[in-house]
């Protein structure tokens, strides 16, 4: 028995000790408590609609302190009067928190968090990517001379707290290859850093890092951090792995950090640079940040499903990068442990969903791009159209003249040739062969009648007919003409079939017939 009093008194002693140590630190919700719900808690009593149990929600201040049943799972300021702190604290594994099936009883440190956050009132933050940044105050530090910046300060003020001591300044040959590296990614040439090195100046470390800054291998080296972030490839993915041409989209980011171009700007024109005024051609560019997708041409893969996997890369890459939060989870239910909803994943769904990226290999809408020499070319080649445009706009004596010449030389006038008939015969009228090759009608004419006329002629192309008649009869009609041509030695013609290939990626050939004759 006394054992056992002395076994309870040093588990009370280490609680108690655990819990005074805590009361004596700062706990901040998103560094100490956050986590501890979140892994514990938020998956029965989270921002899932469909999961949450007992109607708890711990996930904010007031699901959480609502009263029911005339208790409340957090009494702000009262630990002990909160269900939480007693339902993690029981020995009754019926009613104990966590369930023992799905975590383990938490820590006396983890539960010493939570007994001084809610004595301190149970402040909820929320997560740190939607809280607005604010510059903060100084911290007070004893050794001021050390701090040249404000991080400085925060740094000091860091190590003062912990009881560690800054490491000295390194040498300058340490300092050149540093930052050179840092800020470029490439350690600097001999004679770089001894430049450095016996530069005597006092800025002589803010010089060396402005010529770091200027060197394009500085855009080349952070460029890539951001083409991580923006899943970029020379390639389109999946089992092929075809070569994809968005190279100018990785030339854009690194000209970008090379330029210095503020946060804002950069954000604008890779989400809706294409919807800017008047938008230029390296704006229309940098929206390729949305074209970085994988897509799968493969046989049997399905164009809508792809452009919808487009789609979900966009919400979930944009979410990421810029938020810094993921909402993958969100698209197929609300959020377990940020407050998004499912309806919220669909309605920024609804703002990317106006993508053409599916699983088509010639990877459109693409645009043309060309170098400064090929600009200038081609800025010459227009104003030369167009003068000539101007030029060809107005009518002048010479050019009419030159547009009569030019039609004559596309259509000779006809050479006519008179024809002698062989034979003339009608139904009813006696026609005659006069001495000149014309044809006369005698003896009595009837209202109608068809004449049957038969030529020879050495011709091998005939084009058109003329007939001129010569009537003293004002009443003559001509209703129908019909001719038919014959040579003088037919022969039967052979059909045969061939077979058409237009070689070539994306042809089409539509031929309703084709016949080859022989």
């Amino acid at each position: 028995m006394l054992r056992l009093r002395h076994t309870l008194l040093i588990l009370i002693l280490v609680l108690d000790c655990i819990l005074s140590q805590a009361e004596n630190s700062d706990v901040q919700f998103n560094r100490d408590i956050r986590p501890i719900l979140a892994k514990n808690c938020f998956t029965c009593h989270g921002p899932d609609q469909e999961q949450r149990q007992a109607g708890l929600r711990l996930d904010d201040y007031r699901g959480a302190t609502s009263t029911r049943n005339g208790q409340a799972a957090i009494v702000p300021n009262q630990p002990t009067a909160s269900q939480l702190i007693i339902r993690i604290k029981t020995n009754d594994e019926q009613r104990r928190m966590p369930p023992a099936k799905y975590a383990a009883q938490l820590t006396a440190k983890q539960i010493g968090y939570l007994h001084q956050w809610i004595q301190e009132g149970a402040n909820y933050d929320e997560h740190w990517s939607y809280v607005k940044p604010e510059r903060p105050e100084l911290p007070v530090v004893t050794d001021v001379n050390w701090c040249r910046n404000p991080i400085d300060y925060f740094v000091q003020s860091q190590l003062e707290q912990i009881g560690l001591k800054r490491e000295p300044v390194a040498d300058r040959w340490s300092l050149a290859r540093r930052v050179a590296i840092d800020l470029t990614g490439l350690p600097p040439t001999f004679k770089e850093a001894k430049k450095f090195v016996n530069d005597n100046r006092d800025d002589a470390y803010q010089y060396y890092v402005e010529v770091q800054l200027k060197k394009p291998s500085f855009g080349e080296r952070w460029a890539r951090v951001w083409l991580d972030l923006a899943r970029y490839a020379d390639s389109a993915g999946y089992a092929d792995d075809p070569p994809r041409t968005i190279w100018a989209y990785r030339d854009y980011v690194i000209s970008s950090f090379n330029q210095n171009k503020p946060f804002d700007q950069f954000t604008i024109e890779q989400i809706a640079g294409d919807l800017l005024p008047n938008p230029t051609e390296e704006q229309l560019v940098a929206t390729a940040f949305h074209r970085n997708t994988m897509t799968n041409n493969e046989g049997g893969t399905s164009d809508e499903e792809f452009r919808n996997e487009a789609i979900v890369d966009r919400v979930n890459t944009t979410m990421t990068v810029w938020m810094g939060t993921t909402m993958g989870c969100a698209q197929c239910h609300s959020h377990k442990y940020d407050p998004i909803s499912q309806e919220e994943y669909f309605q920024l769904f609804a703002l990317f969903n106006n993508t053409l990226d599916s699983d088509k290999r010639d990877e459109q809408p693409t645009i043309k791009l060309f170098n400064d020499t090929q600009k200038q070319k081609r800025s010459e080649w227009k104003d030369k159209i167009k003068f000539l445009e101007s030029i060809l706009a107005k009518p002048t004596p010479m050019l009419e003249k030159a547009q009569i010449e030019w039609e004559n030389r596309l259509r000779p006038p006809p050479q006519w040739q008179t024809l002698r008939p062989v034979t003339a015969s009608a139904k009813q009228t006696q026609l005659e062969i006069e001495i000149d090759g014309s044809i006369a009608a005698k003896g009595i004419l009837p209202q109608q009648d068809t004449y049957q006329l038969k030529f020879k002629t050495d011709m091998s192309k005939i084009s058109a007919l003329k007939l001129k008649v010569d009537s003293q009869d004002t009443n003559f009609v001509l209703s129908k003409f019909t001719a038919t041509w014959k040579p003088e030695q037919s022969r039967p013609i052979n059909a045969r079939y061939v077979r058409l290939q237009l070689p070539g990626k994306n042809k089409i050939l539509s031929l309703a017939e084709v016949e080859v004759w022989q």
